[in-house]
């Protein structure tokens, strides 16, 4: 009797055709063939070449820049699925744009992560997996199950294998990544420190205070996104003029845009740490960066969700 695996298909966009290789590797089956293209007047074009009828679909797309665009190419792939038959739609979106408009700062603002939510849905999607959301309640905009994949346990794996433990100090870079930092501190066995950032005025430059002892130690600061890098590269700052033995940066999603680059070049940083949730041209990538690939832990859980076993026991030590 043929396994269950084989009704299952695994199709990507252009976002991330790498990831989407890696992840088809690990569970041993090609990509499916569709082809997302686009007309002379700029609007996308999706092919799908065979039969999804009866099968559970697996769109591999993540919301990186050009955000927009492959936005779109999600929603019209999971519209093609739909019409085609496909018995589920799974979006598999390693990184969630706009995931940080996600509630009313101020007066008239859009909650565009909500918006988003409901064109996915919309589209046919049944079921969405993500990886390290910026804001988890994000998960509560959906009427249909959500598997949040975190990605603390891929790069706590890869600092304990550097034997980063007892005498590292993880930190989290504000107040709000305190609970990710605590978790990334648990797997190492390391303490926790946080760096709380003041603004006296306006328009004047921050005060960051340290809460915890980073003296001599080794510095691990993590973030679930690298935008500008500002906020990482004055933190690593700030731990060298504490006394820090040697600065590490980490994170899920290295979005890198505006002066990213520059600004980690030039900042006291050991080695910098990431994932390929977002492809990172290799002309982008500075000597002292590390790739991590998120494919085993996605693959895991796409393999997981397919044969309706437990996806937290993923995360379980």
């Amino acid at each position: 009797m043929q396994s269950s695996r084989w009704r299952m298909k695994l199709f990507t966009g252009n976002a991330n055709y790498e990831l989407a290789g890696e992840i088809a590797k690990y569970l041993g089956i090609p990509i499916g063939d569709a082809r997302v293209s686009r007309f002379s007047d700029g609007e996308i074009s999706c092919a799908i070449h065979e039969s999804v009828r009866g099968v559970d679909v697996f769109v591999v797309q993540p919301t990186c820049s050009p955000v927009n665009e492959n936005l779109m190419e999600l929603l019209i792939m999971i519209d093609a699925f739909r019409r085609a038959s496909a018995t589920r739609i799974n979006a598999v979106i390693p990184y969630y744009g706009y995931a940080r408009q996600d509630r009313k700062s101020r007066a008239r603002d859009p909650i565009t992560a909500k918006l988003v939510s409901n064109l996915i849905v919309q589209a046919g999607a049944q079921r969405v997996v993500a990886v390290d959301l910026h804001a988890t309640q994000i998960q509560g905009f959906y009427d249909i199950p959500v598997d949040h994949l975190p990605g603390v346990p891929t790069l706590g794996e890869y600092f304990k294998n550097k034997g980063l433990g007892d005498d590292a100090v993880v930190l989290s870079p504000d107040v709000g990544g305190v609970t990710r930092a605590r978790d990334l501190a648990t797997k190492l066995g390391s303490p926790l420190a946080i760096v709380d950032k003041r603004r006296p005025a306006p328009n004047v430059s921050e005060i960051m205070n340290v809460i915890g002892e980073v003296t001599g130690k080794s510095v691990i600061i993590v973030d679930d996104i690298i935008d500008t890098a500002g906020t990482i590269c004055s933190a690593a700052q700030v731990m060298m003029e504490k006394g820090a033995k040697e600065v590490f940066a980490c994170c899920t999603h290295a979005v890198f845009s505006g002066p990213a680059m520059e600004r980690l070049s030039k900042a006291p940083i050991k080695e910098i740490v990431i994932t390929n949730t977002i492809p990172i041209k290799e002309e982008s990538r500075l000597p002292n960066m590390t790739v991590l690939s998120i494919a085993p832990l996605v693959g895991e859980a796409i393999l997981r969700i397919h044969e309706d076993l437990e996806v937290s026991k993923l995360f379980e030590e």
